[in-house]
């Protein structure tokens, strides 16, 4: 277990992570600032940029522990910008596994009171995770939600394992398509780890707060909506 873990009042990832959990924006709020939808952009598919944290690398006997993402829109000017970031921690499910080697690299702590007060069970988190993609859809012309990640392979495998573990019949991800900004990084900046193309497109990065999944959801948007937005303003799209 790592022992530099700090504390639930100490750690800021924590309370960040809860603070995006208990306070949702507003409902009432979520169609006013839709200027453009984005959904002729990528042929009907809304991006959602997702970050998982868990308890290894197997994404069929390996915990569940954290959840974030950050949904995307075109603003006034038609450049995508991160919208609303959501996040939950998660309760391991039955009988999943956990390394104390990743624990360590990620710095969760399953048993801290703090955290287990506020952990939602996998089905609640995707059932809440589920309606907000599906409204992003509805207001932005979409028909289906595609995942954008940093080596996204990996959180859309763990993502269809616990919809699969918990029986959810209507996922609005795409099964096997995904957006993945280490490809675009090494094409756009010569780079494929996250917080060296995130300071290559001139981003702020903090050691400190890497591998919680709210700052790395919020650091992947920032990355992934800064070469879109980058290859429209220098290359642009046929407009069909």
């Amino acid at each position: 277990m790592n022992t530099n873990i700090k504390t639930p009042l100490q750690d800021p990832d924590l309370a960040k992570l809860a603070d995006a959990t208990s306070n949702p924006p507003n409902d009432s709020q979520k169609e006013s600032d839709i200027i453009k939808p984005i959904g002729g952009r990528f042929r009907g598919f809304l991006p959602v940029v997702i970050d998982l944290e868990t308890g290894g690398f197997n994404h069929n006997t390996d915990a569940l522990l954290e959840v974030a993402a950050v949904t995307v829109r075109l603003n006034e000017a038609g450049l995508l910008v991160p919208h609303k970031t959501y996040g939950w921690h998660v309760t391991p499910f039955e009988g999943s596994n956990m390394e104390p080697a990743s624990l360590e690299v990620n710095g969760i702590d399953p048993d801290l009171p703090f955290r287990q007060a506020i952990a939602v069970d996998e089905k609640k988190c995707l059932d809440e995770l589920f309606s907000i993609v599906r409204k992003e859809m509805k207001v932005n012309n979409c028909k289906r939600a595609i995942l954008v990640g940093h080596n996204a392979a990996f959180d859309l495998n763990f993502l269809n394992a616990a919809v699969e573990r918990i029986g959810k019949k209507r996922n609005p991800f795409h099964p096997f398509s995904t957006f993945d900004t280490v490809t675009l990084a090494a094409m756009a900046y010569k780079q494929t780890v996250l917080a060296r193309s995130v300071k290559a497109a001139g981003f702020s990065w903090d050691a400190n707060e890497a591998h919680s999944a709210v700052y790395d959801t919020e650091k992947t948007a920032d990355l992934f909506c800064d070469i879109i937005n980058k290859w429209e303003t220098h290359i642009g799209t046929e407009q069909s």
